[in-house]
């Protein structure tokens, strides 16, 4: 890859970690001739302690001047920088600092030693898929995208949620569950898993399908090629229904009993910076703890 000249860095300021962070980071960048950017939220909320002179990104326009940018935080935090990046195409190199997480490809103990590699322009570039979802509630219509996943349920109500489920036009099932889940790839180690779906690599053109807690147990999780479109509907449901639709856990779509929901690949993808020694076996082997017995 080629040497970057400029970055950002995005992170989560809650993080007391991250304002002894940011200005090591600064220093590196100094020490390499690399310009640095921070965001709107980093400069506001930056300690009496920490002084930052850097530019700011202040529209969606200024990832357009970045060759990479930072992600300082657990994967919540990649999330929403890969909201707002969105199809800029700008890779993501992510610093791990939360708990269990998948999408972070560095710890915090090796971030300079990534960093130089990365300055160095010897670093891959893995693209990963997002998902569009369109929804129309009525006459309205709305856009959101999704990295990990789609979260359909049935909102502070304990009752069970009757969704339609079809793939390009034709009919797949009628779900009695709590609700259903549409994951990409990236996300099927996320909420996905939890609710029994299969783990599915990166580099696959598929979305998952896992009900939450179906009616019925012979319901399982279906792995769809990237390429359909899923319509999702609420046909049984009586007026008064308010169903949740969550955006990567982080945006929530307040949807009614006549709302359709159509899910398929965005027509752009995510660039996550990986280097040559990165093994996604390795990660799930580690976050999930294969192999291991009890407390070793």
């Amino acid at each position: 890859m080629k040497q970057p000249k400029t970055f950002g860095i995005w992170a989560n300021t809650d993080k007391p970690e991250v304002w002894e962070m940011i200005p090591e980071i600064l220093k590196w960048a100094q020490n390499k001739e690399l310009q640095c950017w921070i965001t709107t939220r980093i400069q506001k909320e930056q300690p009496d302690s920490v002084i930052l002179d850097c530019p700011i990104i202040e529209s969606a326009d200024d990832f357009k001047k970045l060759d990479f940018i930072i992600s300082l935080g657990g994967d919540g935090t990649l999330l929403s920088l890969a909201r707002a990046v969105s199809h800029h195409a700008i890779p993501i190199l992510g610093i791990h600092l939360g708990e269990l997480g998948f999408l972070a490809e560095v710890v915090d103990q090796d971030m300079f030693d990534r960093l130089d590699l990365v300055g160095l322009g010897s670093y891959l570039v893995a693209k990963r898929n997002v998902l569009e979802c369109s929804v129309t509630n009525g006459s309205n219509g709305r856009k959101v995208f999704a990295l990990n996943d789609f979260v359909i349920d049935n909102s502070t109500s304990h009752r069970m949620l009757n969704v339609q489920l079809e793939a390009n036009g034709r009919f797949v099932a009628n779900y009695k569950a709590d609700g259903l889940i549409v994951a990409t790839p990236t996300g099927s180690t996320a909420y996905s898993l939890a609710a029994g779906g299969p783990v599915v690599t990166p580099g696959l053109n598929a979305m998952v399908v896992s009900p939450i807690c179906p009616h019925s147990l012979t319901f399982r999780p279906i792995v769809f090629p990237a390429d359909n479109e899923l319509a999702i509907s609420f046909p049984d449901e009586d007026k008064d229904t308010v169903v949740d639709l969550a955006v990567d856990g982080q945006i929530t779509e307040i949807l009614k009993n006549d709302s359709v929901v159509s899910i398929t690949s965005a027509d752009y993808q995510i660039h996550m910076i990986e280097f040559d020694d990165s093994n996604y076996f390795h990660t799930l082997r580690t976050k999930m703890g294969w192999g291991k017995r009890g407390d070793s």
